[in-house]
């Protein structure tokens, strides 16, 4: 019910789609997104993290743009009445909560979208018919004269706004989103927020986006989408933790486990530049097990040879019917960009 009060206005059709929170968006259409806009010159990219988001939007603030949005009053009665519900402390206590949304509330990331649709309405003003950046020819004017032009692409409250200008030009449009996001209770982490380069790289959502020249050749340059660090060490520590030598678990629970996990990740990132990735961590997860399995088993390595080794190689490690899953075998393709992504609601709600 709650989604379907809230999902409407935030799924509006805009110049620009705002995936994350919303009916039939998906990550992948925001890193789409960035691929699109950055092949188109938008190169210079404020990279911003909004400081405990969950913890710190001011409650006057946010009931006024849920007031915008909802006339009904008793919705808006059951909103006020779960943002002062407060929370259970470790202790069992319970907590007020003057500001902030509870962190795994139901209607938490949809009130969060909603505090933060402000930053759409601002940064997307200018592209609406008769804005200063509507059309071809306006936004050419405007760079012909130094001035810059600006894409967002926001994923739940993880954004970056991407500039067809200069460094200087994201300096500026950086204190213009900090007094967007202020009257909020919203701040940019100043630690996490930064200003690059696309030729430098950034991550976002898990992935590593950078602009380079194509192997091979001179002079082609192109958007890359590589899987970040971050995830990879991830999936390294969970593998890790299900394959250490005092574990008890045996060998085709833990199979099951890690086809779980490397299914859900390799699925995810397959629409990467993912392929040496993926074959890498086919390696370490297979020797993982193996080294596991051995010193599980008090095994001599001639063990392991007569348990694994063919003729021909090794065999894929199977345990009670199950079958390790080789993560490099997983599909790499590319995710082709929706454009304006179908919206489920009649188009009364956008009047």
């Amino acid at each position: 019910m709650a989604a379907f009060v809230f999902s409407p206005p935030d799924t509006r059709p805009a110049k620009v789609n705002i995936p994350g929170w919303s009916t039939n968006r998906r990550a992948h259409d925001a890193i789409a997104d960035i691929h699109l806009f950055g092949s188109r010159g938008y190169r210079w990219v404020l990279d911003a993290d909004i400081e405990a988001c969950f913890d710190t939007i001011d409650h006057v603030a946010l009931m006024d743009r849920v007031r915008h949005r909802v006339k009904d009053k008793r919705v808006l009665v059951l909103v006020k009445a779960f943002l002062k519900a407060g929370v259970l402390t470790e202790l069992g206590e319970q907590r007020d909560t003057p500001a902030g949304t509870p962190q795994g509330g139901i209607l938490s990331p949809l009130l969060a979208n909603i505090a933060l649709s402000v930053l759409d309405e601002h940064l997307h003003r200018e592209w609406k018919p008769g804005g200063r950046m509507s059309t071809d020819n306006r936004r050419h004017h405007r760079r012909d004269r130094g001035e810059a032009t600006w894409r967002l692409v926001r994923y739940a409250d993880d954004f970056v706004v991407m500039v067809f200008g200069t460094e200087d030009h994201v300096e500026v449009l950086r204190e213009d989103v900090a007094a967007v996001l202020a009257p909020l209770g919203l701040r940019l982490s100043p630690s996490k927020t930064r200003i690059v380069h696309m030729a430098d790289g950034f991550d976002f959502l898990g992935f590593h986006i950078r602009w380079r020249r194509k192997m091979g050749t001179r002079d082609q340059w192109h958007v890359y989408t590589f899987i970040g660090d971050r995830p990879v060490r991830s999936l390294k520590d969970k593998i890790r933790a299900l394959t250490r030598r005092l574990s008890q678990q045996d060998l085709g629970e833990t199979l099951i486990r890690i086809n779980q996990i490397t299914r859900g990740w390799a699925n995810y990132f397959r629409h990467a530049v993912a392929k040496h990735t993926f074959d890498r961590l086919a390696y370490f997860i297979w020797w993982r097990i193996v080294r596991w399995v051995k010193a599980k088993r008090r095994w001599r390595w001639k063990d392991v040879h007569r348990w694994l080794r063919t003729p021909t190689g090794w065999r894929t490690i199977t345990a009670d019917g199950i079958e390790l899953h080789n993560i490099a075998s997983t599909p790499v393709t590319r995710y082709r960009r929706r454009g304006r992504i179908p919206t489920p609601w009649p188009k009364a709600h956008y009047a």
